[in-house]
């Protein structure tokens, strides 16, 4: 464990730890997609962690899936996160802001326009979202025509620059969990006939160029990506060719001297041992679930060079205190976990105040 608490060179900045806290959705954005009031407060309790990932952050309108989520595409939007960003240098800690576009994981009452949820193909997820009047079905999304998809492209280059306005250290992209990038990977949500589809090469490109296009707009070494290798949810299929697109896809990012890949193991040792040989950037490895008494047993078997806790830095603003004294973890509240207000959210005790109650 005692190689968690090291320092790690991550693109342009060094971290004071290889704890990184994971991105997490948490549905307290403005209706117009400004942060929060306390995100600011949020994100900077939890600055003693090497990496803060930010919740995933649309990158237009179109990108939306969840009910007040935030943006960083609009000015009043780059202003909300600059407090967030200026709050957590203040106490010493760096910050990347997640991209993340939904694709079809959408539902026009979620969205500022309303309009049909856009993606690979109109293939529906099979699944359902929570929106303001309750769970409703998934409806079936419009495919992209191939403009609109090097407009896509376009829209993320501008979310990264607005991010960096924003005072963020980086941005992730988000290519995993079933949205629009792992969308194009998977044939059961991309039937595409264009140079998007069907090969391996071609369902990867739209990673590639959007991983390109952001690393020339703010530099490689603020750009960052998340993977999902083999994760199946809301509709994601990979297919047999799955591992080998993956090998593929890290290969060519690979080329272009990122920030660091961030991998959510899905359980494949095998593939994610492989993506390991094939990245020579940083490599964050996140193992959902992970018991306590495993903190850094990925880094000190070399699979990783930081590792990734979601829950526990959500219930515990002072992890890494605590992990490294050895002191009681507090208890996610699950129930608060998306939407409300402080509770569940800026009022988990710090190690001192729990002491003293």
């Amino acid at each position: 464990m005692e190689q968690s608490f090291t320092p790690v060179r991550v693109g342009r900045h060094t971290l004071s730890n290889r704890l990184v806290m994971a991105p997490m959705t948490r549905s307290r954005a403005k209706p117009d997609g400004t942060p929060g009031e306390l995100a600011a407060e949020y994100y900077s309790q939890r600055a003693g962690v090497g990496l803060i990932v930010t919740e995933g952050t649309q990158p237009s309108d179109d990108g939306q899936g969840y009910l007040a989520t935030p943006g960083i595409y609009s000015p009043a939007h780059v202003a909300g996160w600059k407090k967030v960003s200026t709050a957590v240098h203040n106490r010493g800690g760096h910050i990347f802001i997640q991209l993340m576009h939904a694709g079809r994981m959408s539902h026009p009452d979620n969205t500022p326009h309303h309009r049909q949820a856009v993606a690979p193909s109109a293939i529906e997820p099979g699944a359902q979202m929570f929106t303001a009047t309750g769970m409703k079905d998934i409806p079936a999304p419009r495919a992209l025509a191939t403009e609109e998809v090097r407009r896509t492209v376009a829209d993320f280059r501008h979310a990264a620059r607005a991010a960096i306005e924003a005072g963020a250290d980086g941005v992730e992209i988000h290519g995993a969990n079933s949205y629009l990038i792992q969308q194009f990977f998977a044939p059961s949500a991309n039937a595409r006939s264009d140079e998007y589809g069907g090969s391996i090469t071609n369902r990867a490109r739209f990673a590639i160029e959007v991983t390109t296009a952001i690393a020339g707009e703010i530099g490689a070494d603020r750009t960052a990506i998340r993977l999902s290798p083999g994760l199946t949810m809301n509709g994601i299929d990979e297919g047999a060719e799955g591992p080998d697109l993956y090998r593929y896809l890290v290969a060519e990012l690979g080329k272009l001297g990122l920030a660091y890949l961030h991998v959510l193991h899905a359980g494949d040792e095998q593939l994610v041992g492989d993506i390991r040989a094939l990245w020579k950037q940083p490599l964050i490895v996140n193992r959902p679930g992970r018991p306590r008494d495993r903190i850094g047993a990925d880094l000190a078997s070399g699979l990783a060079d930081l590792e990734a806790y979601g829950q526990l830095v959500l219930a515990n603003p002072d992890f890494v205190t605590r992990v490294k004294t050895g002191a009681p973890l507090n208890e996610a509240d699950r129930p608060s976990f998306f939407g409300g207000a402080a509770q569940g959210y800026t009022d988990y005790p710090a190690l001192e105040a729990a002491t003293a109650a």
